[in-house]
């Protein structure tokens, strides 16, 4: 006759089982972290009509629960804001082109006092958070060449753009402060449309002067090493525009120019003083093996440096971005 095991042992395998399902879905828990996903449709199709009040639909995302806003084509005629409670969010378009965040404030209109509005209020979108993400996504100022009108201004810190669109004519970008990544970016602009005291690393990014004026207006801190680095990127213009490479809006703006393929757009002695010489005494600019009809080394201002191979290898992501808390964007 055959013998059925003990019931302590039944009991046994059952809880070791049971112990086993466990771990394992902790584990795959753990692999797997939870997010929120939200979707914006003009047609109605998603959650929500308006990028702004799928914002503030969630008070905060984090590390592991990131907050996903997919974005359905459309022009949203609408003020962006992500406040600084809201870290961890991601915009997320499906085709650039087709995803218009824009508005049209400049800083000539008249606000409710009676006086100008002036530059720092007329942002499209307004990033205040850190660890934010945008991805296939136009950003927007559409009020034209009417002076100062910003299509989005950047607080945050660890903030990362990939394949987004920026257009505008003057100030068309603000990087106030902290650290960003633009990767396969596309910029139109035409009086110091990419400005700020941030530090930020272009890659692989397309520059279009849309009128002849000021690529970069920097306003770096002294103590900071790095200000803008632009990557294997590259400068055209429209007919007849010639621009500067940049202009020092503070005394140590400090920008770089790394592999670029510069038109003729730009201007043989590259860069300007803002009609301050004593600027050139602590402004910071450098090129490295620009190549194109609007490169010339061998002209540039006498105050700005062309860097040795060596100097140049030692301009890295890791060195500009990382920071103390050694951030990558490349790392995922």
């Amino acid at each position: 006759m055959k013998r059925q095991p003990p019931q302590k042992s039944i009991a046994a395998i059952a809880l070791i089982w049971f112990a086993g399902s466990i771990a394992f879905a902790l584990r795959d828990a753990n692999r797997t972290p939870q997010r929120i996903d939200i979707v914006v449709a003009l047609d109605g199709s998603g959650q929500f009509k308006s990028v702004q009040d799928a914002i503030m639909s969630v008070p905060s995302g984090s590390r592991t629960k990131p907050v996903v806003i997919h974005i359905k084509p459309g022009v949203y005629r609408e003020l962006i804001y992500i406040q600084r409670e809201k870290r961890f969010f991601h915009l997320v378009g499906e085709e650039a082109e087709k995803t218009v965040l824009t508005f049209d404030l400049h800083a000539n209109m008249i606000g409710q006092n009676g006086k100008p509005i002036t530059t720092f209020r007329t942002p499209s979108t307004v990033i205040d958070a850190d660890d934010v993400t945008a991805e296939n996504i136009t950003f927007e100022n559409s009020a034209g060449p009417v002076g100062q009108a910003l299509a989005i201004r950047v607080d945050g810190d660890r903030v990362e753009f990939r394949h987004c669109r920026f257009l505008g004519w003057q100030d068309t970008i603000l990087l106030n402060r902290g650290r960003q990544y633009f990767e396969d970016c596309y910029i139109t602009g035409h009086v110091d449309f990419i400005f700020g005291a941030a530090t930020a690393w272009f890659e692989r990014c397309y520059i279009h002067c849309r009128k002849s004026g000021y690529i970069t207006a920097a306003s770096t801190y002294d103590f900071q090493p790095f200000g803008f680095v632009f990557s294997h990127c590259r400068i055209t213009g429209e007919t007849d525009a010639k621009t500067h490479l940049g202009r020092p809006w503070r005394d140590f703006a400090n920008v770089t120019f790394l592999n670029t393929e510069m038109s003729d757009v730009v201007r043989p002695e590259g860069w300007q003083n803002w009609n301050l010489p004593e600027r050139e005494k602590t402004a910071r600019y450098a090129e490295f093996n620009s190549t194109g009809p609007g490169a010339n080394p061998g002209g540039r201002v006498s105050w700005s440096h062309q860097l040795t191979n060596s100097q140049a290898k030692a301009i890295t992501i890791k060195k500009v971005l990382g920071g103390a808390d050694g951030w990558d964007p490349l790392a995922k």
